[in-house]
């Protein structure tokens, strides 16, 4: 019963995080708008995917690696606040050139885009490796068995999977989608905007 209360606070606390607007929701809900919900959804899958990998690293005691060699964690905050700040600017710069048609914009955007969009918007943010750690430190039990460990991370990632999944369908619909191409320009520009704001938090972040 106890190992049930300390996955139902897990769960309570990561649906809190997940929720909170940042570069993953805005991967997801202009992939929806912009293309479409099968975008998407991959971008939450490869969200999902990213937090697959921070959770399993975090129990495995990431989180002391990152204290010992601080050095580290700048490097790969660094290399994500480039990373977003990069994907803002190529928004803001494609929002303002010429329009294309759909049969072009489709050969230009390669398969799978979407997905390693959603994979490196995560895995690129190593606050997200800091938060798991300190979540686990304080809701997991002293030495749990390997059982709770893998519910653990199936509870976390079912969580950030099933709200991106949730946020893409609502963004996908058509009247959200005829609104965006209305005001396609503005919108991505705005959205462009956002990114560099958060790459530059995440930049001067500690």
């Amino acid at each position: 019963m106890s190992y049930l209360s300390n996955l139902l606070a897990l769960a309570g606390v990561q649906a809190l995080a997940v929720m909170s607007p940042g570069p993953n929701f805005v991967a997801t809900v202009h992939h929806a708008i912009a293309r479409s919900r099968r975008d998407g959804m991959l971008v939450a899958f490869g969200i999902a995917t990213a937090t697959t990998i921070w959770v399993i690293l975090s129990i495995a005691g990431l989180g002391i690696v990152f204290v010992r060699f601080s050095w580290l964690v700048e490097i790969i905050r660094t290399i994500g606040a480039l990373y977003i700040t990069f994907l803002g600017m190529r928004m803001i710069w494609t929002a303002h050139r010429q329009k294309r048609s759909r049969e072009s914009e489709a050969i230009l955007v390669p398969q799978g885009s979407a997905w390693r969009m959603g994979f490196l918007t995560n895995v690129s943010n190593p606050k997200t490796a800091a938060f798991f750690t300190s979540l686990f430190a304080l809701l997991l039990p002293t030495h749990p068995p390997l059982w709770f460990q893998i519910a653990c991370i199936v509870t976390i990632v079912l969580i950030s999977a099933s709200w991106y999944t949730l946020v893409a369908c609502l963004f996908s619909w058509k009247s959200v989608a005829s609104a965006y191409r209305r005001a396609k320009r503005w919108i991505d520009t705005i959205t462009g905007c956002i990114l560099i704001v958060l790459g530059a938090c995440l930049a001067g972040s500690k």
